[in-house]
């Protein structure tokens, strides 16, 4: 069950254009905004609200911001956003599927095709790219802490998500990645946490069946910068892509 995980790379990658980590607070919140809208405020019966306060624990949002979001959210007088999905093509092929949270649908579209024009991408119609990608709970742990210790245990970590309902585990390069079915995540990551392990990151993702090499600088260069632009849009949560990020 262990080897290479390419996902590490792809985050890893993406981690660079969030160096601004409250931006996160403020997605997330759209996106429980929305998942409050469609399926009310109480998490226990609400699966998609459920796995976004699991991510924002993960990025280390505070119990008190996550619940004045979900009485906000639950107020008549929420902002009304509007969740989109883009999918299209980054330079050389990398697929590129974008979900944005908005209050203007026009402003967004508008500023999505921007960058892929800008960047060497063309964005595609629906549908053109999300066979490549498969909906799967991603949890990331790391071997060591923040003093560079080791404070994981491989073996124990891969008994521990498999019996917690895990469906595969990974590593590579002192990084575990753990996958699970999508209605899995938080259970998986309750059980994790219960047992003393502390998170990267857990979320629902879009993970890709097949990866995309970039051997020509002027593309990873145009790849860099298109994600940069994507990531860096307040309207857009999540940004899911097929480069194998080892350039």
């Amino acid at each position: 069950m262990s080897g290479h995980s390419k996902w590490h790379n792809i985050q890893a990658k993406k981690s660079k254009t969030d160096a601004a980590r409250a931006k996160i607070f403020t997605k997330i919140g759209k996106e429980m905004m929305i998942a409050i809208r469609e399926g009310g405020a109480n998490p226990e019966s609400n699966s998609k609200l459920r796995d976004l306060i699991t991510k924002a624990k993960a990025n280390n949002v505070p119990n008190d911001n996550i619940e004045r979001i979900i009485k906000r959210a639950s107020g008549n007088d929420a902002v009304a956003y509007e969740e989109l999905v883009y999918e299209g093509y980054g330079p050389s092929g990398v697929a590129v599927i974008v979900e944005a949270a908005t209050d203007s649908k026009n402003r967004t579209a508008g500023d999505v095709r921007h960058g892929f024009d800008k960047f060497g991408g063309n964005l595609g119609q629906t549908g053109c790219v999300g066979f490549l990608f498969s909906a799967k709970g991603v949890i990331e742990i790391s071997e060591t802490d923040e003093y560079g210790d080791k404070v994981v245990d491989s073996d124990k970590l891969m008994e521990d998500a498999l019996e917690a309902g895990a469906s595969d585990f990974v590593e590579d390069d002192g990084i575990y990645t753990i996958y699970t079915e999508p209605d899995d995540l938080s259970a998986v990551t309750e059980a994790l946490s219960a047992k003393g392990y502390t998170f990267e990151s857990a979320e629902s993702a879009k993970v890709p069946s097949t990866y995309v090499s970039l051997d020509n600088p002027e593309d990873v260069e145009k790849m860099t910068k298109l994600l940069d632009y994507l990531e860096e849009d307040d309207d857009i949560v999540n940004v899911w892509h097929n480069w194998d990020g080892n350039e």
